[in-house]
């Protein structure tokens, strides 16, 4: 089972081509809540102007835009997610947005002149095609969480180095010490049940060994208040300060791959709690500082962990070592420091390009980078992603699983199929349209070239 993008199945109806770049009716846009341009349509009467700039097709209608003119430094580039322009002598970049991109559908044929470009933030159970060698080595660009893509998005959940210091959400230890009379030492909160990570199988064995306050769907034990109940509650203040009182939390990723980070991490950071956690193999890289978090990874079993969490709950002196660097607001990763330093974008910053723009920007600049060089008679610079742009492993499962819960059991399954089916249709892709010792190789037909050869590797 292979797991499709939202719009995989949404169809595109054009309103007549005439000169290959007439307005076309969409279906409703994904418009993403980062966004801020506005779009700018362009029509027939300004055909001249638009063949004065490169065009980058949005294969994904992630923007909403049918046409818009951005600005890139000194460059500009003409955006739109009207597939009409598929054929126009100006269009020169695919972008893909990684949760939809459907070998299904796809430009083709690939042009020597068309560059593809993958903007991926999120897990790999969206789309598991995209972590395997023979796809993510089609794309020209990337934009992932990690930290090897050519624009990095490790740090999508920080808005910054200010709100890991910040003291707002802060419940001194001694308040806490009188709370755990009602509360457990731990705290876990999710809904998003038996994910590829297989955390809720950690957890449940966890809890054999220690108290544990399960908010959410997965594994609940205890009732967030009404008004807090929606997923969407999250990034309330009262959420906050309900999951602040705590000493520590169960940050589980929901799949374990290199820099796959998310606000499950942050979240706790912020508040001043100590995360418990598991995920990506390199989070060490990115701790505020060496001792700011409780890493599953050094713990044989969840027998240890527990014993040493019990240990931490019972001794203060051990416990404020995991808060010190918050509480003198000292950061001293150097790596994290300089990613949040030199990254092109902000999160939740309108003085500053989202990622999506800046993703844009990136692909619009070499772009042109590249016109220029061929206006002087050079070669073009040739852009290519590597396997390491993004990374994960195949699903696997924690050896105490209760494989005997059914439920569990068909997920676990579902991953794993999903896990293989996902690496045939990588090959199968890979040989119909992509790269042979670095040479483009363009597949001529969609239906004859992929589809036959997915007949014949899906089965094999």
């Amino acid at each position: 089972m292979v797991e499709l993008g939202k719009f995989e199945k949404k169809g595109f109806q054009s309103s007549g081509l005439q000169d290959g770049h007439t307005k076309m009716e969409e279906a409703p846009a994904h418009l993403n809540a980062f966004l801020k341009k506005e779009a700018l349509t362009f029509n027939r009467k300004r055909k001249w102007e638009l063949d004065s700039y490169p065009i980058m097709l949005w294969w994904s209608p992630l923007t909403g835009e049918t046409g818009r003119l951005g600005h890139c430094g000194a460059d500009a580039c003409f955006f739109t997610i009207n597939r009409t322009y598929l054929h126009h002598h100006m269009t020169k970049a695919f972008l893909f947005y990684g949760t939809d991109f459907n070998i299904d559908s796809l430009p083709l044929p690939r042009k020597a002149h068309h560059d593809w470009a993958l903007f991926h933030e999120e897990s790999p159970k969206n789309n598991y095609k995209l972590f395997h060698k023979p796809v993510i080595t089609l794309f020209n660009y990337t934009a992932t969480f990690s930290r090897h893509s050519h624009l990095p998005l490790t740090t999508q959940y920080l808005e910054g180095i200010e709100v890991l210091k910040s003291l707002r959400y802060l419940v001194p230890l001694q308040s806490k010490n009188k709370l755990r009379k009602s509360l457990a030492p731990l705290v876990y909160v999710q809904s998003d049940c038996d994910p590829p990570s297989d955390r809720d199988s950690y957890v449940h064995e966890l809890m054999t060994y220690i108290e544990v306050d399960s908010y959410g769907e997965c594994l609940r034990n205890k009732d967030l208040p009404q008004q807090l109940k929606n997923p969407a509650s999250m990034d309330a203040d009262g959420f906050h300060r309900i999951i602040a009182q705590y000493k520590f939390i169960l940050a589980f990723e929901n799949a374990v791959c290199d820099d796959y980070i998310t606000e499950k991490f942050w979240r706790p950071l912020k508040l001043g709690v100590v995360p418990v956690y598991y995920g990506s193999p390199s989070i060490a890289d990115w701790l505020p500082s060496n001792k700011s978090a409780i890493l599953v990874s050094e713990f044989s079993h969840p027998r240890e962990l527990a014993s040493y969490i019990r240990q931490l709950d019972s001794d203060d002196r051990l416990y404020e070592a995991y808060v010190e660097w918050k509480l003198k607001g000292e950061i001293s990763n150097q790596r994290l420091l300089t990613a949040l330093r030199e990254r092109k974008w902000g999160v939740q910053d309108v003085n500053q390009d989202n990622y999506i723009d800046a993703f844009e920007c990136m692909v619009c600049t070499n772009v042109w980078d590249n016109i220029r060089l061929q206006e002087k008679g050079l070669p073009p610079k040739r852009w290519k992603a590597e396997d390491t742009h993004l990374s994960c492993p195949e699903p696997t499962v924690f050896a105490f699983s209760p494989f005997r819960r059914p439920s569990l059991n068909a997920l676990r399954k579902m991953w794993i199929s999903s896990f293989e089916q996902s690496k045939k249709e990588a090959q199968a892709l890979r040989f119909g349209c992509g790269y042979n010792d670095g040479q483009p190789v363009f597949c001529i037909s969609l239906t004859t070239t992929i589809g036959s050869c997915l007949d014949t590797r899906l089965t094999s």
